[in-house]
């Protein structure tokens, strides 16, 4: 099933209460529809000239196109890091009911 405009964007953070912080935040703004957050993660990076390894929590959160600007926004206030990853992902198609959950979910 073709989509327009549902889209999954990833974020990590360093501890799981700016994980909880962040999704409850996004789902209370009704930004969001749904953020699942992946636990203690192991991230492989180069930061600063040097190879680090870090313990993460990843964030995958389903919303919509029209809202994406405003979770950036709400991301970079929100998080810790000097550089948050924030990574956005189409949905090229799934469940239809479910996309369109997404879409009744989110308001902007």
């Amino acid at each position: 099933m073709k989509n327009k405009d549902a889209i999954i964007i990833l974020t990590t953070t360093d501890s799981s209460a700016e994980a909880d912080k962040i999704a409850k935040y996004l789902i209370e703004q009704r930004l969001a529809a749904c953020v699942n957050i992946i636990p203690e993660i192991k991230s492989h990076y180069r930061w600063k000239g040097e190879v680090v390894s870090d313990e993460e929590w990843l964030l995958v959160i389903k919303t919509s196109t029209k809202v994406e600007l405003k979770i950036v926004e709400s991301i970079k206030n929100l998080h810790s890091y000097d550089l948050p990853e924030i990574v956005i992902l189409p949905i090229g198609g799934g469940n239809n009911e479910y996309l369109q959950w997404i879409r009744e979910s989110v308001t902007d």
